[in-house]
């Protein structure tokens, strides 16, 4: 497939007191530089679900310059009827983005009120069919809560309920990839050909041992993906790299690799 650009922010947390604006127009001047194109935001764009919290995080993401924008609540957004800010502002809780051979399935995995998340199987059929409508070369699943458990993130209560379900739904669909948020702490798994991709907070410092904050970038050429983290001023490190067609990968710990230059 031709080149392409994804770029995941996700559990920014605007109206916490941890929230770090110059994180946050950091992370915005590094997307925009970098001409993404698709970006994803995996929920958690609020603290409490309120309505001024909602549109100070709409005004953030207003300013990404990239049309194909997909954004998902997270369990903060449903918190105090949160969700029915998100429809007003950002419309579904769930969507699909087809473009430029990639299908991206996003779903609304939190319940109103309550941390855990579930998929639900009333939405197994529907998932599917969204993969098997169009041919894609990379399809890629979107939900805020984790699908498998991650360290360092305490209980395994942060995994969807319905997590054995869901991933067998997924491999069904044969999709390529699954991108999250939730806990704060990135992370990434292989298991059979899927690939789980976790990332951390863009712009709060609510951070668990020595995370620091960050957002991902996934780079594909041909079958060739490279997932980066990206560290707001800090350049990046490579997180995991993979082969579409014959599913082989490698992942990486630890080692920045360059530097990241944006405007401010």
């Amino acid at each position: 497939m031709a080149p392409l650009t994804i770029a995941q922010l996700s559990d920014l947390h605007c109206g916490s007191p941890h929230f770090v604006p110059d994180l946050m127009e950091r992370a915005i001047a590094e997307i925009n530089d970098l001409k993404p194109d698709i970006v994803v935001c995996s929920g958690d764009l609020t603290t409490f679900g309120f309505k001024e919290e909602y549109a100070a995080a709409k005004r953030y993401l207003d300013r990404i310059a990239c049309e194909a924008l997909v954004v998902i609540p997270g369990n903060h957004d449903s918190r105090n009827v949160g969700y029915v800010h998100f429809e007003e502002l950002f419309g579904d809780r769930s969507s699909v983005l087809r473009a430029a051979g990639v299908t991206v399935v996003a779903v609304d995995s939190t319940e109103p009120d309550l941390d855990h998340g579930q998929i639900g199987r009333g939405r197994y059929g529907w998932i599917e069919e969204q993969f098997a409508a169009e041919p894609a070369d990379l399809r890629v699943f979107v939900l805020h809560h984790h699908l498998l458990p991650i360290p360092g993130t305490g209980r395994e209560r942060n995994v969807v309920y319905d997590a054995g379900d869901a991933i067998e739904c997924l491999q069904r669909a044969a999709v390529h990839l699954v991108l999250s948020g939730h806990k704060h702490v990135p992370y990434a798994w292989k298991l059979e050909n899927l690939f789980v991709v976790n990332t951390g907070t863009v712009s709060t410092l609510r951070l668990r041992g020595h995370t620091r904050p960050c957002y991902n970038v996934v780079e594909v050429s041909g079958t060739h993906v490279d997932v980066w983290r990206r560290y707001p001023f800090h350049g990046q490190e490579r997180i995991i790299q993979f082969d579409l067609a014959t599913g082989e990968y490698e992942k990486y710990t630890g080692r920045i690799e360059r530097e990241v230059s944006a405007k401010r």
